[in-house]
Protein backbone atom coordinates (compact mmCIF):
# COMPACT_ATOMS: atom_id res chain seq x y z
CA UNK A 1 0.00 0.00 0.00
CA UNK A 2 1.70 3.20 -1.15
CA UNK A 3 1.50 6.21 1.48
CA UNK A 4 -1.36 7.93 -0.40
CA UNK A 5 -3.35 4.84 -0.54
CA UNK A 6 -2.90 4.18 3.56
CA UNK A 7 -4.22 8.08 4.31
CA UNK A 8 -7.13 8.05 1.63
CA UNK A 9 -7.89 4.30 3.64
CA UNK A 10 -7.63 6.21 7.77
CA UNK A 11 -9.07 9.49 6.58
CA UNK A 12 -12.40 8.50 7.87
CA UNK A 13 -11.70 7.72 11.25
CA UNK A 14 -10.27 11.20 11.63
CA UNK A 15 -13.60 12.83 10.18
CA UNK A 16 -16.63 14.06 11.83
CA UNK A 17 -18.20 10.97 13.43
CA UNK A 18 -14.78 9.14 13.55
CA UNK A 19 -13.07 7.53 16.17
CA UNK A 20 -10.27 9.72 16.05
CA UNK A 21 -12.15 12.97 15.41
CA UNK A 22 -10.55 14.95 18.01
CA UNK A 23 -7.00 14.44 16.14
CA UNK A 24 -8.48 15.58 12.99
CA UNK A 25 -5.99 18.66 13.08
CA UNK A 26 -2.86 16.55 13.83
CA UNK A 27 -4.11 14.24 10.73
CA UNK A 28 -4.40 17.48 8.65
CA UNK A 29 -1.25 18.71 9.49
CA UNK A 30 0.66 15.66 8.39
CA UNK A 31 -1.65 15.14 5.31
CA UNK A 32 -1.29 18.75 4.05
CA UNK A 33 2.77 18.75 4.68
CA UNK A 34 2.86 15.44 2.80
CA UNK A 35 0.38 15.73 -0.05
CA UNK A 36 -1.76 18.88 -1.55
CA UNK A 37 -5.50 18.64 0.47
CA UNK A 38 -8.36 17.84 -0.95
CA UNK A 39 -10.25 20.39 0.20
CA UNK A 40 -8.10 22.91 -2.87
CA UNK A 41 -10.95 23.85 -5.40
CA UNK A 42 -10.61 22.76 -8.63
CA UNK A 43 -13.26 24.54 -10.64
CA UNK A 44 -15.11 27.93 -11.46
CA UNK A 45 -16.46 29.85 -9.80
CA UNK A 46 -14.31 29.55 -6.81
CA UNK A 47 -11.13 32.30 -6.69
CA UNK A 48 -7.94 29.61 -7.18
CA UNK A 49 -4.15 30.35 -7.20
CA UNK A 50 -1.23 27.66 -7.03
CA UNK A 51 0.26 30.09 -4.33
CA UNK A 52 -1.45 28.21 -1.26
CA UNK A 53 -0.06 28.29 2.44
CA UNK A 54 1.90 25.18 2.12
CA UNK A 55 3.83 26.64 -0.47
CA UNK A 56 4.25 30.51 0.80
CA UNK A 57 5.78 28.80 4.19
CA UNK A 58 7.67 26.29 2.29
CA UNK A 59 9.43 29.25 -0.05
CA UNK A 60 10.11 31.06 2.96
CA UNK A 61 11.84 27.76 4.50
CA UNK A 62 13.94 27.99 1.27
CA UNK A 63 14.82 31.45 1.37
CA UNK A 64 16.68 30.63 4.85
CA UNK A 65 18.77 27.83 3.68
CA UNK A 66 21.65 30.10 2.68
CA UNK A 67 21.00 31.70 6.42
CA UNK A 68 21.56 28.24 7.39
CA UNK A 69 24.49 27.19 5.83
CA UNK A 70 26.15 30.12 6.47
CA UNK A 71 25.19 30.37 9.96
CA UNK A 72 26.67 26.65 10.36
CA UNK A 73 29.88 27.53 8.84
CA UNK A 74 30.17 30.68 10.74
CA UNK A 75 29.10 29.27 14.37
CA UNK A 76 32.17 26.24 13.83
CA UNK A 77 34.64 28.22 12.05
CA UNK A 78 34.36 31.34 15.55
CA UNK A 79 34.07 27.77 17.56
CA UNK A 80 36.88 26.33 15.62
CA UNK A 81 39.21 29.62 15.70
CA UNK A 82 38.79 29.78 19.59
CA UNK A 83 39.57 26.51 20.23
CA UNK A 84 43.04 27.18 18.83
CA UNK A 85 43.96 28.78 22.15
CA UNK A 86 41.35 27.65 24.64
CA UNK A 87 40.80 23.97 25.50
CA UNK A 88 38.13 22.33 23.84
CA UNK A 89 35.25 20.46 26.61
CA UNK A 90 31.39 19.17 26.36
CA UNK A 91 29.83 16.58 24.40
CA UNK A 92 30.29 18.11 21.39
CA UNK A 93 33.94 18.18 21.75
CA UNK A 94 33.40 14.63 22.77
CA UNK A 95 31.67 14.00 19.34
CA UNK A 96 34.13 15.68 17.22
CA UNK A 97 37.23 13.95 18.54
CA UNK A 98 35.09 10.76 18.38
CA UNK A 99 34.75 11.20 14.72
CA UNK A 100 37.96 12.39 14.14
CA UNK A 101 36.45 15.27 12.45
CA UNK A 102 39.03 18.07 14.40
CA UNK A 103 39.27 21.66 14.98
CA UNK A 104 40.61 22.92 12.50
CA UNK A 105 39.32 26.38 11.14
CA UNK A 106 40.53 26.24 7.51
CA UNK A 107 38.49 22.74 7.47
CA UNK A 108 34.91 23.79 5.85
CA UNK A 109 33.37 20.28 6.91
CA UNK A 110 34.70 21.01 10.29
CA UNK A 111 32.71 24.25 10.46
CA UNK A 112 30.11 22.73 9.04
CA UNK A 113 29.69 19.58 11.59
CA UNK A 114 30.97 21.97 14.44
CA UNK A 115 28.30 24.75 14.06
CA UNK A 116 25.62 21.84 13.15
CA UNK A 117 25.98 20.43 17.08
CA UNK A 118 24.98 23.65 18.27
CA UNK A 119 22.35 24.44 15.73
CA UNK A 120 20.24 20.92 16.38
CA UNK A 121 19.55 20.88 19.58
CA UNK A 122 18.61 24.41 19.77
CA UNK A 123 15.97 24.10 16.18
CA UNK A 124 14.73 20.30 17.66
CA UNK A 125 14.02 22.56 20.98
CA UNK A 126 12.13 24.93 19.20
CA UNK A 127 9.93 22.40 17.27
CA UNK A 128 8.93 19.89 20.10
CA UNK A 129 7.92 22.52 22.68
CA UNK A 130 6.54 25.13 20.04
CA UNK A 131 4.60 22.24 18.57
CA UNK A 132 3.46 20.67 21.78
CA UNK A 133 1.47 24.24 22.00
CA UNK A 134 0.49 24.38 18.40
CA UNK A 135 -1.14 21.18 18.60
CA UNK A 136 -2.91 21.72 21.92
CA UNK A 137 -4.19 25.18 20.78
CA UNK A 138 -5.44 23.26 17.57
CA UNK A 139 -7.08 20.39 19.58
CA UNK A 140 -8.67 22.52 21.91
CA UNK A 141 -10.04 24.56 18.87
CA UNK A 142 -10.43 21.98 16.61
CA UNK A 143 -8.72 23.59 13.67
CA UNK A 144 -5.73 22.27 11.50
CA UNK A 145 -2.05 22.86 12.49
CA UNK A 146 -0.91 24.86 9.43
CA UNK A 147 2.64 25.01 8.06
CA UNK A 148 3.21 28.33 9.81
CA UNK A 149 4.67 27.15 12.82
CA UNK A 150 7.78 25.66 10.45
CA UNK A 151 8.30 29.27 9.35
CA UNK A 152 8.26 30.73 13.02
CA UNK A 153 9.97 27.96 14.22
CA UNK A 154 13.10 28.23 12.03
CA UNK A 155 13.56 32.14 12.03
CA UNK A 156 13.30 31.49 15.76
CA UNK A 157 16.14 29.11 16.05
CA UNK A 158 18.15 31.80 13.40
CA UNK A 159 17.68 34.61 15.41
CA UNK A 160 19.30 32.49 18.53
CA UNK A 161 23.10 32.68 20.15
CA UNK A 162 24.32 29.23 19.79
CA UNK A 163 25.16 29.79 23.00
CA UNK A 164 21.44 29.90 24.26
CA UNK A 165 20.53 27.54 26.86
CA UNK A 166 18.08 25.25 25.46
CA UNK A 167 15.49 25.68 28.48
CA UNK A 168 15.13 29.25 27.40
CA UNK A 169 14.89 28.32 23.82
CA UNK A 170 12.15 26.42 25.09
CA UNK A 171 10.48 29.13 26.72
CA UNK A 172 10.97 31.62 24.45
CA UNK A 173 8.98 30.00 21.74
CA UNK A 174 6.30 28.86 23.66
CA UNK A 175 5.69 32.65 24.85
CA UNK A 176 6.27 33.31 21.32
CA UNK A 177 3.77 31.22 19.76
CA UNK A 178 0.65 31.49 22.64
CA UNK A 179 1.48 35.20 23.53
CA UNK A 180 2.48 36.17 19.48
CA UNK A 181 0.12 34.23 17.93
CA UNK A 182 -2.61 31.50 19.21
CA UNK A 183 -3.94 34.10 21.81
CA UNK A 184 -5.25 36.12 18.85
CA UNK A 185 -6.52 33.22 17.36
CA UNK A 186 -3.39 31.73 15.47
CA UNK A 187 -1.96 31.85 12.03
CA UNK A 188 -3.03 35.10 9.90
CA UNK A 189 -4.65 36.57 13.09
CA UNK A 190 -1.86 37.45 15.21
CA UNK A 191 -0.77 40.99 14.90
CA UNK A 192 3.02 40.62 16.58
CA UNK A 193 5.70 38.35 14.77
CA UNK A 194 5.52 35.35 16.98
CA UNK A 195 9.33 34.59 16.04
CA UNK A 196 10.29 37.76 17.37
CA UNK A 197 7.63 37.96 20.26
CA UNK A 198 9.78 34.94 21.58
CA UNK A 199 13.19 36.41 21.15
CA UNK A 200 11.95 39.89 22.55
CA UNK A 201 10.52 37.98 25.95
CA UNK A 202 14.18 36.21 26.04
CA UNK A 203 15.58 39.30 26.04
CA UNK A 204 14.02 41.48 28.49
CA UNK A 205 13.88 38.11 31.07
CA UNK A 206 17.43 36.83 30.24
CA UNK A 207 19.42 39.94 29.40
CA UNK A 208 22.78 38.41 30.36
CA UNK A 209 22.74 35.78 27.90
CA UNK A 210 20.53 37.72 25.36
CA UNK A 211 21.15 41.09 25.46
CA UNK A 212 24.21 40.65 22.94
CA UNK A 213 26.44 43.44 24.98
CA UNK A 214 29.26 40.40 24.35
CA UNK A 215 30.02 38.15 21.92
CA UNK A 216 28.25 35.02 20.94
CA UNK A 217 31.83 32.31 20.35
CA UNK A 218 30.16 29.00 21.60
CA UNK A 219 33.56 28.35 23.32
CA UNK A 220 33.52 28.51 27.19
CA UNK A 221 35.86 31.49 28.29
CA UNK A 222 35.52 33.19 24.95
CA UNK A 223 35.03 37.32 25.55
CA UNK A 224 35.02 40.44 23.27
CA UNK A 225 32.98 43.00 22.25
CA UNK A 226 30.06 42.92 18.85
CA UNK A 227 30.41 44.91 16.12
CA UNK A 228 27.67 47.56 17.50
CA UNK A 229 29.21 47.73 21.22
CA UNK A 230 32.52 48.78 19.44
CA UNK A 231 30.72 51.33 17.11
CA UNK A 232 28.68 52.72 20.29
CA UNK A 233 32.09 53.31 22.76
CA UNK A 234 34.89 53.83 19.55
CA UNK A 235 33.40 54.40 16.68
CA UNK A 236 32.90 52.24 13.68
CA UNK A 237 36.47 53.19 12.25
CA UNK A 238 37.94 50.73 15.22
CA UNK A 239 35.85 47.78 13.74
CA UNK A 240 38.96 46.74 11.81
CA UNK A 241 41.28 46.78 14.53
CA UNK A 242 38.72 44.06 15.88
CA UNK A 243 38.89 41.67 13.49
CA UNK A 244 35.43 43.05 11.68
CA UNK A 245 36.20 44.81 8.35
CA UNK A 246 32.72 45.70 5.93
CA UNK A 247 33.33 42.92 3.79
CA UNK A 248 33.55 40.04 6.86
CA UNK A 249 30.52 41.62 8.22
CA UNK A 250 28.84 41.41 4.85
CA UNK A 251 29.90 37.90 4.10
CA UNK A 252 29.27 36.52 7.77
CA UNK A 253 32.49 35.62 9.33
CA UNK A 254 32.01 37.35 12.29
CA UNK A 255 30.42 37.03 15.73
CA UNK A 256 26.37 37.18 16.10
CA UNK A 257 23.39 35.07 16.36
CA UNK A 258 22.95 31.75 14.16
CA UNK A 259 21.36 33.15 11.10
CA UNK A 260 21.90 36.85 10.93
CA UNK A 261 26.08 37.52 10.80
CA UNK A 262 25.63 36.98 6.50
CA UNK A 263 23.91 39.83 4.51
CA UNK A 264 24.76 38.30 1.18
CA UNK A 265 23.20 35.19 2.25
CA UNK A 266 20.05 37.47 3.22
CA UNK A 267 20.24 39.10 0.36
CA UNK A 268 19.85 36.09 -1.76
CA UNK A 269 16.73 34.85 -0.18
CA UNK A 270 15.45 38.17 -0.35
CA UNK A 271 16.20 37.59 -4.40
CA UNK A 272 13.93 34.42 -4.38
CA UNK A 273 10.73 35.82 -2.12
CA UNK A 274 10.35 38.82 -4.35
CA UNK A 275 11.06 36.79 -7.17
CA UNK A 276 9.10 34.13 -6.47
CA UNK A 277 6.16 37.31 -5.05
CA UNK A 278 6.15 36.14 -1.69
CA UNK A 279 7.70 39.39 -0.13
CA UNK A 280 6.19 42.71 -1.18
CA UNK A 281 8.74 45.10 -2.64
CA UNK A 282 7.37 48.61 -0.95
CA UNK A 283 8.20 46.92 2.26
CA UNK A 284 12.06 46.75 1.44
CA UNK A 285 12.09 49.89 -0.08
CA UNK A 286 10.39 51.63 2.78
CA UNK A 287 13.07 50.17 5.49
CA UNK A 288 16.12 51.11 3.38
CA UNK A 289 14.76 53.96 2.66
CA UNK A 290 13.95 55.07 6.48
CA UNK A 291 17.42 53.47 7.63
CA UNK A 292 19.71 54.90 4.77
CA UNK A 293 17.57 58.33 5.26
CA UNK A 294 18.31 59.07 8.82
CA UNK A 295 21.56 57.40 9.03
CA UNK A 296 22.61 60.66 6.66
CA UNK A 297 20.91 62.93 8.68
CA UNK A 298 22.43 61.86 11.46
CA UNK A 299 25.97 61.77 9.81
CA UNK A 300 25.49 65.46 8.68
CA UNK A 301 24.36 66.65 12.50
CA UNK A 302 27.50 64.85 13.82
CA UNK A 303 27.91 64.45 18.04
CA UNK A 304 31.21 64.88 19.81
CA UNK A 305 30.19 62.27 22.41
CA UNK A 306 28.14 60.01 20.66
CA UNK A 307 30.46 58.17 17.70
CA UNK A 308 27.28 56.31 16.53
CA UNK A 309 26.48 59.42 15.00
CA UNK A 310 28.61 58.54 12.54
CA UNK A 311 28.00 55.27 11.44
CA UNK A 312 27.33 55.19 7.55
CA UNK A 313 24.51 53.69 6.43
CA UNK A 314 26.69 50.74 4.54
CA UNK A 315 27.39 49.70 8.12
CA UNK A 316 24.54 50.12 9.54
CA UNK A 317 23.19 47.25 6.68
CA UNK A 318 25.74 44.26 7.51
CA UNK A 319 26.58 44.85 11.46
CA UNK A 320 23.19 43.38 13.85
CA UNK A 321 20.17 42.02 12.72
CA UNK A 322 18.98 44.66 10.23
CA UNK A 323 19.50 42.33 7.22
CA UNK A 324 17.79 39.50 8.36
CA UNK A 325 15.38 41.37 10.06
CA UNK A 326 14.42 43.36 6.62
CA UNK A 327 14.32 40.11 4.61
CA UNK A 328 12.25 37.54 6.82
CA UNK A 329 10.61 39.86 9.34
CA UNK A 330 9.75 43.16 7.73
CA UNK A 331 8.11 41.61 4.69
CA UNK A 332 6.08 39.13 6.74
CA UNK A 333 2.89 39.68 5.44
CA UNK A 334 0.45 39.53 8.42
CA UNK A 335 1.79 41.46 10.77
CA UNK A 336 2.76 43.97 8.11
CA UNK A 337 0.50 46.89 6.99
CA UNK A 338 -1.41 45.67 3.96
CA UNK A 339 -2.08 48.76 1.84
CA UNK A 340 0.44 49.56 -0.87
CA UNK A 341 0.85 53.46 0.31
CA UNK A 342 0.59 51.49 4.21
CA UNK A 343 3.25 49.49 3.14
CA UNK A 344 6.31 52.33 2.09
CA UNK A 345 5.06 53.93 5.28
CA UNK A 346 5.31 50.95 7.51
CA UNK A 347 8.89 50.19 6.04
CA UNK A 348 10.55 53.67 6.22
CA UNK A 349 9.21 53.78 9.87
CA UNK A 350 11.00 50.39 10.61
CA UNK A 351 13.99 51.76 9.49
CA UNK A 352 13.98 54.77 11.30
CA UNK A 353 13.32 53.44 14.68
CA UNK A 354 16.50 50.56 14.03
CA UNK A 355 18.68 53.60 13.34
CA UNK A 356 17.48 55.67 16.16
CA UNK A 357 17.40 53.18 19.00
CA UNK A 358 21.13 51.90 18.04
CA UNK A 359 22.53 55.67 17.90
CA UNK A 360 20.33 58.03 20.13
CA UNK A 361 19.49 54.67 23.21
CA UNK A 362 22.89 54.07 25.11
CA UNK A 363 21.46 51.17 26.48
CA UNK A 364 21.18 49.18 23.58
CA UNK A 365 23.00 48.87 21.01
CA UNK A 366 20.96 46.86 18.44
CA UNK A 367 17.97 47.97 17.49
CA UNK A 368 16.55 46.01 14.93
CA UNK A 369 13.88 43.39 17.08
CA UNK A 370 12.28 46.06 18.66
CA UNK A 371 11.89 48.15 15.73
CA UNK A 372 10.05 45.35 13.83
CA UNK A 373 7.48 44.97 17.20
CA UNK A 374 7.30 49.10 17.35
CA UNK A 375 6.08 48.72 13.45
CA UNK A 376 3.79 45.99 13.80
CA UNK A 377 2.09 47.51 16.69
CA UNK A 378 1.28 50.85 14.25
CA UNK A 379 0.76 48.80 11.35
CA UNK A 380 -3.18 48.68 11.76
CA UNK A 381 -3.48 51.88 12.52
CA UNK A 382 -1.08 52.92 9.13
CA UNK A 383 -3.84 50.80 7.02
CA UNK A 384 -6.38 53.03 9.18
CA UNK A 385 -5.45 56.23 7.94
CA UNK A 386 -3.85 55.42 4.50
CA UNK A 387 -7.78 54.13 4.11
CA UNK A 388 -9.40 57.18 5.39
CA UNK A 389 -7.26 59.44 3.29
CA UNK A 390 -7.99 57.43 0.38
CA UNK A 391 -12.11 57.81 1.54
CA UNK A 392 -11.93 61.18 1.76
CA UNK A 393 -9.89 61.73 -1.66
CA UNK A 394 -12.98 59.70 -3.37
CA UNK A 395 -15.63 61.82 -2.15
CA UNK A 396 -13.99 64.83 -2.80
CA UNK A 397 -13.80 63.79 -5.94
CA UNK A 398 -17.55 63.04 -6.84
CA UNK A 399 -18.41 66.22 -4.54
Amino acid sequence: MGLRSFFDSIEPHFEKGGKYEKYFPVYEMVESFLYTPKTVTTVAPHARSYIDMKRIMTYVVIATIPCILVGLYNVGLQANTALQTLPASGWRAAIIEALGVGFNPNNPFANLFHGLLYFLPIYLTTLIAGGIFEVIFATVRGHEVNEGFLVSSMLYALILPPTAPLWQVALGIIFGVVIGKEVFGGTGKNFLNPALTGRAFLYFAYPAQMSGDTIWTAVDGFSGATALSVGSTAGYQQLAANGMSWMSSFLGTIQGSIGETSTLACMIGLAFLLFTKIANWRLVVGCLAGMIGFSLLLNIIGSDTNPMFAMPWYWHLVVGGYAFGLVFMVTEPVSASHTNTGRFIYGALIGFMVVMIRVINPAFPEGMMLAILFGNVFAPLIDYFVVQANIRRRAKRNV
